[in-house]
Formats: C-alpha cells, structure tokens, sequence
C-alpha cells in the first residue's frame, strides 16, 4: 500500500474504502452503513479503518498524482452529506483517486434490484396468463355442461320445430 492508493476493506456485507496517506492513517467516510447520523469524512488509523479486516488496494488509472489524490480526500474532511446511493465511501474514494464519483457495489445492487423486479413482473405476469386461461377453460365446460342439462330438462317435443 502506498500514499494516494484507493483501500477497500470487506465489513458485514459490503466493502468499505478509503484513501491511504501513507503515513498508518485513512481518509474515509466513518459510521456504519445506513447510519447517516454519525458518517463524516475523517481521517482515522488504518486499524480503526479495518476494524480486524484485510485491507486491500483497489487497482485503478489515477487523475492525480498521490499528492493530488491527498488534497482531494483533505479537502471534504468533515463532510457529512453521506447517502448509501449518491456518496457513500465509495464514491468518496473513486472521487479522490480518478475524480469521477462511482460505486460498483450500488450499480451491482440496483442492477440485481431491477433483474429481480423484472423476474418477479415476469412470474406474475405468466401466472395471471395462466389463470385467466384455466378461468376461461372453466367458463367454456360450465357452459357447455349448463346447456346439456338445460338439454336434458327440456321435453323432447319442445326441441322440435
């Protein structure tokens, strides 16, 4: 790991990332997830960023150089406007090191969101189709059975013309 590197470190069901400053401490956005009450843009140690993870580099083509990258992250310390969908520490760290605001694992979210919103219109949209055919079915046999017995209740003499 170096000064300017984008860190990432694997929490409860999600990655949490981060900007190296290369001297044992992190700029990233604290507080849990979902927990915009306590998140702000801080600078903490790398322990405090792991929290007993691995902590790993996320390869990526930087806009700046690390001091660039440093300035960046130094310059939103303290922010507090975290939104888990539109600036979380993701989009915080892809910001600091390429300048463009990106969080993979929201796009992966609404990406499977959206299949399975798409599945489950899809499975109801087959299931309506298929009662609607067996009501239709159903409709045709009572029918057929309601004028066979109204065939059968009805005196042979009265069937002729």
């Amino acid at each position: 790991m170096a000064r300017g590197d984008h860190l990432r470190v694997f929490r409860k069901g999600y990655w949490h990332h981060g900007i190296d400053c290369g001297d044992g401490t992190v700029i990233h956005y604290t507080g849990e997830l979902f927990d915009r009450a306590n998140a702000a843009v801080r600078r903490t140690t790398m322990d405090q960023f792991a929290k007993g993870g691995r902590v790993r580099v996320v390869k990526s083509n930087p806009a700046h150089d690390p001091e660039g990258v440093i300035a960046r992250a130094e310059s939103r310390l303290q922010e507090a406007r975290y939104s888990t969908v539109l600036n979380n520490c993701e989009h915080f760290a892809s910001w600091c090191r390429t300048g463009t605001r990106e969080s993979k694992q929201v796009r992966r979210a609404i990406t499977a969101a959206t299949t399975l919103a798409v599945a489950a219109v899809t499975v109801a949209g087959t299931l309506a189709a298929v009662r609607a055919i067996a009501r239709g079915r159903s409709r045709a046999r009572w029918r057929q059975r309601r004028a066979a017995r109204a065939r059968a209740l009805t005196p042979a003499t009265a069937m002729r013309p």
